[in-house]
């Protein structure tokens, strides 16, 4: 049985009655719509636009955080919605084009910044918009661009859209507030309606110790950090008892900013950014040994001494060049063995290959410097044909990714051209890849929305497999066992709620 309706095109959209409950719900208030990802969000948005399109006119808003997300959301509208004009605007267009497609379209996909901008400088308003839908809801906390748009709504019906909106209490209501939503429709699953269409997702983790030359290489990093560390400590700015870690030293380095903000003593203040900057240098190279492997922890600190060498090279980095404890880190690795879970991507990657030569596989990291170590360790393996995808912020020696860049590498994922992609966090919302059989998290990510998102790239139209890749007693414990409390805890908040509105509704 197919969707029937004027606006959407026939025999397009498989019926399936979770959806159409939830899009009459939507259709009557604004609403937050959590769903896991693979159910169809977007079947739902178009749904729902195609009503409020027909019935009440005017214009219908997708939004999404990044263009390949926009040019995803697009192509859909293109296919399955008929006698209506879907265009794209985002920063890519000059005003004078974003406010001729403003003025002709029916349908506008864009990124929130473009909106936002050309609401602030006037160039279009909202007052002929009947449907705004923002995509990746959970983003609308603070001062990103989804708030501001949603400040200048003059009425029309709001869909926020996410699989994971957060943790707490706090930051759901914070989401509905921006947005300006009353309603909550929420589905797990668990829920009746919507377990017949979920496919089994079997999910492990692996565990791996710490290789013992990264150990040496560890230690001679932490004496390279002891004396940067000392001079915060000295300075009343961390306590000497904490570890020295990336998270911890980027709140210091926070507090430091504010501190020069307010007028501080700057030339005391520039001493502690720069002692600050070196210690977080080392603590991301810690975290490296201990986590990653040694071919990124080598890149890294080829890097930081391309850094040390440039006319633009900070302080911290000439500093850290220069010390015999970085020459002796390089030493030590020195035709050193690979840290163990590159060897575990290999052969997950190739077993799976090896099972269903059609397999496609996204692994998952959380630094570029990883991220190309995997691929030129997955490249010299006859089966795979592997691409990053990494975002479009330039790091020294690295380019990033265009937009465009970033939807080709997704578009030959899908056709086959390539088969694994290896991904930093631009690859983890609304990746368009409707059968991906295996996803590998090279570590394990603190953030419940970042760990739904991830998992969630497969078992969309068959059954799926996810590997969680934990080094023992390192900080990859801490992160697997944050990330699945702050999800049990968004569990109880949303059933919580759920349980209200039934109660309110009765």
């Amino acid at each position: 049985m197919y969707v029937e309706h004027t606006l959407i095109k026939p025999r397009s959209i498989m019926e399936r009655g979770y959806q159409s409950s939830i899009a009459q719900s939507c259709l009557r208030a604004s609403t937050l719509l959590v769903l896991p990802t693979g159910l169809g969000k977007t079947v739902v948005a178009l749904r729902v636009a195609a009503e409020v399109l027909h019935s009440r006119g005017g214009k219908a808003v997708f939004l999404a955080p990044t263009r390949p997300l926009v040019v995803q959301i697009a192509t859909y509208l293109s296919d399955h919605l008929m006698g209506r004009t879907v265009d794209i605007m985002t920063g890519e267009n000059r005003p004078e084009e974003r406010q001729a497609i403003w003025s002709g379209s029916d349908v506008i996909v864009a990124t929130p910044q473009s909106i936002a901008n050309d609401l602030e400088k006037g160039r279009i308003d909202l007052e002929g918009v009947s449907l705004i839908v923002f995509d990746e809801a959970h983003r609308a906390v603070g001062n990103y661009a989804y708030v501001k748009v949603a400040m200048r709504n003059h009425g029309a019906l709001v869909l926020g859209m996410t699989a994971s909106p957060g943790a707490t209490r706090k930051r759901i209501a914070a989401v509905c507030g921006n947005l300006g939503v009353r309603e909550l429709e929420w589905r797990d699953e668990d829920d009746e309606d919507v377990a017949p269409h979920l496919h089994r997702v079997a999910a492990e983790v692996i565990e791996v110790d710490v290789p013992e030359h990264m150990i040496e290489v560890q230690e001679r990093l932490r004496r390279l950090q002891r004396a940067s560390v000392e001079v915060l400590v000295g300075m009343h700015l961390m306590k000497g008892d904490r570890a020295a870690t990336v998270p911890y030293l980027l709140q210091v380095n926070k507090s430091i900013q504010s501190r020069m903000a307010r007028g501080g003593n700057r030339g005391y203040l520039f001493r502690a950014m720069s002692a600050s900057a070196a210690a977080i240098k080392v603590a991301h190279a810690i975290e490296l040994a201990e986590c990653q492997s040694t071919a990124a922890l080598s890149r890294y600190i080829e890097k930081l001494k391309r850094e040390a060498g440039s006319k633009s090279g900070s302080r911290a980095s000439k500093q850290l060049a220069a010390s015999p404890e970085l020459d002796e880190v390089v030493r030590l690795m020195d035709g050193a063995d690979e840290h163990p879970k590159m060897r575990i991507v290999r052969e997950l990657v190739e077993g799976q290959l090896e099972l269903r030569p059609s397999s496609k596989v996204i692994v998952f990291t959380n630094y570029r410097d990883s991220c190309d170590a995997v691929i030129d360790m997955l490249s010299s393996r006859p089966a795979v044909k592997a691409s990053r995808l990494v975002g479009q912020s330039r790091r020294f020696g690295d380019e990033g990714q265009r937009q465009d860049q970033q939807v080709r590498v997704l578009e030959k994922l899908r056709d086959g051209t390539i088969n694994v992609v290896v991904a930093t966090c631009i690859g983890e919302e609304g990746l368009d890849v409707a059968n991906t059989d295996l996803v590998i998290f090279y570590e394990p990510v603190p953030s419940e929305i970042r760990s739904i998102q991830r998992r969630g790239r497969t078992g969309r139209s068959a059954p799926g497999r996810v590997a969680i890749l934990v080094t023992r007693n390192t900080r990859d414990v801490s992160s697997l066992q944050a990330s699945a409390g702050k999800e049990r805890t968004m569990h109880r908040h949303l059933s919580r709620m759920k349980e209200r509105k039934a109660v309110m509704s009765a």
